[in-house]
């Protein structure tokens, strides 16, 4: 009987952490973050579905003759953001998913 009322617990302690792990992705994709290039001349602000909701572009860094140089801020940007929002999963929800990944 010890070992049915040990298999109860477990169950419940499974579903709880459940609901938590629920309630901590939810809240990440509520999360809104911001990737920086450098010298934060490209800024791109993302939700924890890496969903982009904004772009901010200094206009220091619009040449018409030299498109490329805005192209690697953006990709840098984004990339950064992209960075923010694994930390904070990893911070959020590693406890749950630490060995199952």
């Amino acid at each position: 009987m010890g070992g049915m009322g040990n298999m109860g617990n477990l169950m419940r302690q499974a579903q709880k952490m459940q609901k938590e792990m629920q309630g901590a992705q939810e809240e990440l994709k509520k999360t809104e973050y911001v990737g920086k290039s450098v010298d934060d001349l490209v800024t791109v602000k993302l939700n924890g579905d890496h969903k982009v909701l904004d772009i901010k572009v200094d206009e220091k860094v619009i040449d018409p003759d030299d498109p490329d140089t805005l192209t690697d801020m953006l990709i840098d940007a984004f990339n950064n953001g992209v960075d923010e929002v694994a930390k904070d999963q990893q911070a959020k929800l590693g406890k749950y998913t630490n060995g199952l990944m």
